[in-house]
């Protein structure tokens, strides 16, 4: 059977190599030149078009444990970064033209990769699709997958994401567990007093914003950045993510509350409800460490607004990234709800290593768990409730606990790492 994959980005690349490496014939179909999206530039596979770091190497960081993750895993654009690799400090920089450079010259040098510059509007049933098109895919294909693979309105244009904090950064003094108008505990509730909440909405108002791009702007009313309902009044947000209504804290109803919900089922990673933002990171940073009870919170991600494409992948797909309706298709990249250049590459890669090994075995294997990767996989295939896009963290390998923080991190690194290296171990043993 052949494995079709549409998209020549970074997940479309990982695939193929990881398929063609393993003597897999692959068709890489990308539209450019015929068809270039509103923010690709460049005729070749593999274009970079934000910035051109992908992140740093430490292993103290969520960033730096995925790459050495996906080094075990054989990544090759991992060897195309190294050749092109910038002064960055501990950052992995590229020089973007080199990369996409000789990302494509090894795309069309491959004797199991067929390089085809054409657009896929359609999918057929005879092979086997990997659908790895980025965040701004083909709006023919969207709506070919909306009638025939996905069944439905569940592909998103409007990216909405709060700031995910890290659960034991969180100072549990300045709040408590509840809910409005019921006994359970679902939400840490953040208090704020009076002068709490004008000192936070006076810098919320004056913090600096992110513009939103020329393609965004038909998508800004679909949903509100906090700091734009601060803006129609100091009291807006008193009546909205803020509202102590249904609360009481020491038998009286607070002057604000901000609301963190569980994003995991560990309960490692807290989502700051209602929070979706255009303030520069830095910005974010700074103000939303004005609420007490994050004065001295680590940020497992910042929050966004961009327009964007991606599926509910938790209702859509299984553990192996492939439809859970239709076999023949799987998803790997943005699309799939992660976010960052590593982590749309790892979900790639994870994807062709599976289908090369169901191909010659008649098997696929779930990712493992504690690790960066699998703890993407198992996210964004399993989340509870409403699904926003997410990236690599420390809130996916539980260690317990440990009181240094650099010490609990290196920890699980090691941890990270070691069950990676078993995996892979095991994914070779199964595939020879």
């Amino acid at each position: 059977m052949k494995v079709n994959i549409v998209g020549a980005g970074l997940a479309g690349i990982e695939a193929a190599f990881a398929l063609a490496n393993r003597g897999i014939k692959v068709n890489l179909f990308e539209m450019k030149p015929k068809k270039f999206s509103k923010v690709h530039k460049s005729e070749g596979a593999a274009e970079i078009v934000c910035s051109n770091s992908f992140g740093s190497t430490k292993l103290t960081t969520a960033s730096g444990v995925l790459k050495e993750e996906m080094r075990i895993l054989g990544s090759v654009l991992l060897k195309i970064a190294s050749l092109t690799r910038v002064e960055a400090g501990n950052a992995l920089a590229v020089d973007r033209k080199r990369f996409s450079d000789i990302a494509t010259k090894w795309v069309e040098k491959h004797p199991n990769i067929n390089l085809i510059r054409e657009r896929v509007t359609k999918l057929d049933n005879d092979s086997i699709w990997i659908v790895a098109c980025g965040p701004l895919c083909d709006s023919e294909l969207i709506d070919f997958l909306k009638e025939n693979v996905i069944k439905g309105d569940l592909l998103y244009f409007f990216d909405a994401i709060a700031p995910i904090v890290y659960s034991d950064s969180v100072d549990y003094s300045k709040g408590f567990w509840g809910s409005r108008y019921s006994d359970s505990k679902d939400y840490f509730n953040c208090v704020l007093t009076e002068d709490e909440y004008n000192k936070f909405y006076d810098e919320l108002i004056r913090a600096e914003k992110v513009e939103f791009k020329e393609f965004e702007k038909n998508y800004y009313e679909a949903c509100l950045p906090i700091e734009e309902l601060a803006e129609r009044g100091k009291q807006t947000l008193l009546f909205g993510p803020l509202k102590p209504v249904g609360l009481k804290f020491k038998g009286k109803t607070p002057f604000a509350v901000v609301q963190l919900r569980k994003e995991n089922k560990e309960g490692t990673l807290l989502g700051l409800v209602g929070f979706q933002t255009k303030l520069t990171y830095k910005e974010q940073k700074r103000v939303f460490r004005l609420i007490p009870a994050l004065r001295n919170a680590e940020f497992a991600k910042l929050g966004s607004l961009h327009r964007n494409t991606f599926i509910d992948s938790p209702r859509l797909l299984n553990v192996f990234l492939q439809s859970k309706d239709k076999p023949n298709v799987f998803f790997a990249g943005q699309i799939t709800g992660v976010e960052g250049y590593m982590a749309s590459a790892v979900t790639g890669l994870y994807v062709g290593m599976n289908i090369a090994l169901f191909l010659k075995k008649g098997k696929m294997m779930e990712p493992p768990k504690n690790t960066m990767f699998g703890g993407l996989i198992h996210y964004i295939t399993s989340k509870d409730g409403e699904f926003q896009p997410i990236s690599e963290n420390f809130g996916f390998i539980d260690v317990g606990k440990v009181k240094n923080k650099k010490i609990k991190r290196l920890t699980q690194a090691q941890v990270a790492i070691n069950n990676t290296k078993a995996w892979r171990e095991q994914y070779e043993s199964e595939l020879n």
